[in-house]
């Protein structure tokens, strides 16, 4: 099964090295619409994918870095990169060129990297990013999948090759976000009290129970071979 959610920012770039004169020679702006597609072949507690309020923290977050910001390309000239830095207290210097069809593959690798490094509290089990769709303008958007993410041709994505100015991040939840992303630190899901016992939950329970006991007695039978 799959969802959808749908995020909106405001951004500006340079595209260098495509036809159009206009785009790679002045900075220009789209009002840009995201879908991010999730998907998952079981269903949490809740019945979901997974919940949308989740994906208005971190993901949401990082997502929102676009908005009223710059992007350009870090091997863009110099001049031009010190410029937008100076110029813009909002900027994102990226591993690739800000084009409509890197948007999605930057964002879905963002958001899958985020998910990898969740730890789940309701049941979620498989919740993958399926798809991003990014809509550059009325009439136009790149669609990204996994392939595409990990299609070297179109430009390697490695957490550590992005940066973000100051004025981005202290405008996130956790300042930390990013850094957090780039050392593998969890980013852990709020804790859910059930309220209606489903076989799920029982079986889940139960598997938890036997996990805890088996590292009890593993602790136990360690302390007494010392």
């Amino acid at each position: 099964m799959r969802i959808r959610k749908l995020f909106k920012f405001e951004n500006a770039h340079i595209v260098r090295n495509c036809s159009s004169e206009r785009c790679k020679h002045s900075i220009h702006g789209h009002s840009y619409q995201i879908e991010l597609i999730l998907e998952a072949k079981r269903l949490d507690h809740g019945q979901m994918v997974y919940d949308f309020g989740l994906l208005k923290s971190s993901i949401k977050d990082i997502i929102d870095s676009f908005d009223h910001a710059i992007c350009f390309w870090n091997k863009d000239d110099p001049e031009y990169i010190d410029a937008c830095k100076k110029f813009s207290a909002r900027w994102i210097s990226l591993p690739v060129s800000p084009s409509a069809e890197q948007f999605s593959r930057v964002i879905f690798f963002w958001a899958q990297e985020i998910l990898r490094q969740t730890q789940m509290q309701n049941g979620e089990s498989d919740v993958s990013v399926y798809s991003v769709i990014a809509h550059e303008t009325a009439t136009g958007y790149a669609q990204c999948f996994a392939d595409d993410v990990a299609n070297d041709q179109m430009g390697k994505l490695v957490l550590e090759e992005f940066a973000f100015s100051d004025q981005v991040s202290k405008e996130w939840h956790d300042p930390e976000l990013y850094a957090k992303l780039i050392r593998g630190e969890s980013f852990i899901n709020p804790s859910v009290t059930m309220q209606v016992q489903t076989e799920q939950v029982q079986t889940e329970q139960v598997q938890t129970e036997q996990v805890q006991t088996e590292q009890v007695q593993t602790e136990q039978a360690q302390a007494g071979s010392d």
